[in-house]
Formats: C-alpha cells, structure tokens, sequence
C-alpha cells in the first residue's frame, strides 16, 4: 500500500467517530511517530510504500481511536510548556489551562527580583501526574529546588521518566496528602524540615454529577483517581492541601491551584478562612475562573 492509499483507507475508517479535519490531523500525528515523516512529507512523498508493519500499527491505531482512545496516549507522548512529556493511562493529559498556571508562577517568581536572576526557591507539586508542572517549573526556574509528590506509584514512574527526558532535577515523593495529618512525623522527615516558597497542585476537582457532562475519550480513559471527587465534599482535597501549605509555606509563601470552574467563590472562601492574604482567582484565555493565588500570612 502506498502512503497516499493508506491516507484514504484511515481517513474513510474513522468518519463515523471524528470530523474529517481531526481525522487528518490524527494522521499527521501518526505518520510523525510512526513514519518520522512531516506533513509536509507525507503530501510530498504520497507515493511512498508503506511497510506491512507500519500498515498494522495505523490499523491499531484506527481501532483504538474508534474506542476514543486519546490520540496522546496512542502515541505515547504529548508537549507542555514546549517541553515533551510522556503520558499513558497511569496519568492524565496535561491542559492548556495548567499551561496558564505554570505561566502565572513563573511570572510571579521571576518578578520578585527585577533585572537578575529568580532567587533559589524550594516548590512543592502536589498530585504531579506526568510531572508537567513540577518540571516545566524547573526548567524555567534552574535555580530552584522541586519537590512532586502522588499518591500513585504508577504516575511517579512516569513523572521521574519525564523529569530525566527533560534534564531537570526533581525530588518525587510517594504520599497521600488526603493523610498528612496523621503522619505529620513522617512528613517532617521526608522534607528535612523543608519549608516551601511555592505550593503548587491540580488535584482532583470534577465532582462525580459532572461525569455525564464528559467526553468519552476522558471519560473512558484517564485515571478517575486524578480527575474526580464525590459531590458531598468537592474542596477534599483543597482543604488539605491548604491546610498543609499553612504548615509547610514560608513566611509570605505561595499557593497555587488548579480548580473547577464553578467552585471560584467557594474557593475564594476557603483560603480566606484558612488565613491567606490577597487571594486573587484568575481566568483562563476561555474566561472561565480556573486559577487561584493566595499568600500565607
């Protein structure tokens, strides 16, 4: 089969399931990963035959785009922060709203000292996932210390391929910050007394009555642990991670989150009755409330 016919027989395959315009672009991204080839070569070398092995990778990758696998985790990869970040199922895809995160703190930071380089700060990721925050911040931030922690063994695998893809240097930390309370002495140990300038996290914040509003490429297949939280208590999660930032924050420290978009005003409630000073909710390019910022005393 040559790569022109292949183009039509994965493009007429998928019509049922996606637009033509996304199935065109999948096919870019295929026969980027599984060809090497642009898509400026795959137009220019239309008539190039395509091996049978690389024939039966397109056909699995048609088969799993029909069960909406994400195209991301087809490939194996995806890029944030114009950094490559490795995902599978063990962690979520990274968003362009965290991308607006990490660009808020790194403004912040950066701008605490005008005209010189960004003093050495210790930051501290909550719920890393694939590492994306934690290690976008380290590449920006070269003169700081960062610190990721998850609950999940699986998604800390990944994190620490990521941060050695990247060439940054992390320090990953297996815990369940939901328990940090009962095992304070531990927590103490596992940061020598560490106190952070910068708490970052993206927990888990879709409440369990959003899952119809979802699409099923989500849905179906990124890890529900980071994505969702029962209806009956949605701020689980904020509330011990500010509760732990009270602690573990210096002096005039940040706290950064990631939130849903319709839980803004609580959030603002919450770290204003945790003690944080100039609370600011900030909106994503969408204009949807999706960041809050605030000081510890």
């Amino acid at each position: 089969m040559i790569l022109k016919s292949l183009k039509t027989y994965f493009v007429n395959s998928l019509l049922d399931c996606y637009p033509e315009t996304e199935i065109t672009s999948f096919f870019f991204i295929l026969s980027q990963n599984i060809l090497g080839k642009s898509s400026v070569d795959v137009i220019l070398d239309y008539d190039d035959l395509i091996s049978e092995i690389d024939i039966i990778k397109f056909k699995d990758s048609i088969e799993r785009l029909k069960n909406h696998v994400p195209i991301q985790y087809i490939i194996g990869e995806t890029e944030f922060y114009s950094l490559p970040i490795k995902v599978n199922d063990s962690v979520l895809i990274p968003r362009p709203e965290t991308e607006e995160l990490v660009s808020l703190i790194l403004q912040n930071c950066k701008n605490k000292i005008p005209n010189s380089k960004p003093e050495t700060l210790n930051i501290l990721d909550i719920g890393t996932g694939s590492g994306c925050i934690a290690i976008s911040l380290a590449k920006n931030l070269p003169n700081s210390k960062v610190f990721a922690l998850d609950v999940s063994k699986e998604a800390l695998s990944v994190a620490k391929e990521n941060s050695t893809l990247n060439d940054v240097d992390v320090m990953f930390v297996q815990a369940d910050i939901l328990n940090w309370k009962q095992e304070f002495g531990i927590w103490n140990l596992e940061f020598e007394d560490l106190r952070f300038d910068v708490i970052v996290s993206n927990p888990p914040y879709v409440r369990a009555s959003e899952k119809a509003k979802m699409e099923p490429n989500v849905l179906n297949n990124e890890p529900h642990l980071a994505l969702f939280v029962e209806d009956e208590d949605p701020l689980l999660f904020y509330r011990s991670i500010t509760q732990f930032a009270n602690q573990f924050l210096s002096p005039k420290g940040q706290l950064y989150f990631e939130i849903n978009e319709y839980l803004g005003s609580d959030m603002v409630k919450l770290l204003n009755d945790e003690g944080f000073v100039n609370v600011a909710l900030k909106s994503d390019i969408f204009g949807k409330d999706r960041m809050i910022k605030g000081i510890k005393l």
